[in-house]
């Protein structure tokens, strides 16, 4: 069973190295333990999804750069998350305003080859099965 995403749930992100909490607005207008209810939309870079403290993807040119200035020493950089595609795969017969709830179970990709995830829904009272 999964759990109803909400705002202050926590997130890791697969080349990152800390978590990160999600934000949603109010716009949802649905609620989970006094927070904003998630939607798989909810995938916005530095709005919905914030930094995971450095990034250390091959893939990133941030990284690939700092890794070149270090004569080839792998060398993380600050994280920007760069999330373009919704979370997947959310639970398809919950929605809010018309979007597909989004449960602790989805993940997100992010351009640089991390998967971003939930650690925490950040609520417990509403299952979804």
């Amino acid at each position: 069973m999964a759990n109803l995403a909400c705002s202050g749930a926590t997130l890791s992100c697969s080349y990152g190295t800390a978590t990160s909490a999600l934000t949603i607005l109010p716009t949802n207008e649905v609620n989970a333990d006094s927070m904003p209810a998630a939607t798989i939309e909810d995938y916005s870079p530095l709005v919905n999804i914030m930094s995971f403290g450095e990034c250390s993807s091959e893939t990133n040119p941030a990284v690939i750069a700092a890794t070149a200035a270090a004569n080839g020493v792998q060398t993380p950089a600050p994280c920007v998350p760069a999330t373009v595609t919704p979370w997947s795969p959310g639970i398809a017969d919950v929605t809010i305003g018309g979007l597909t709830a989004l449960d602790n179970n989805s993940t997100c990709a992010c351009t640089w080859a991390g998967e971003i995830s939930f650690s925490d829904a950040g609520e417990e009272d509403v299952t979804l099965s």
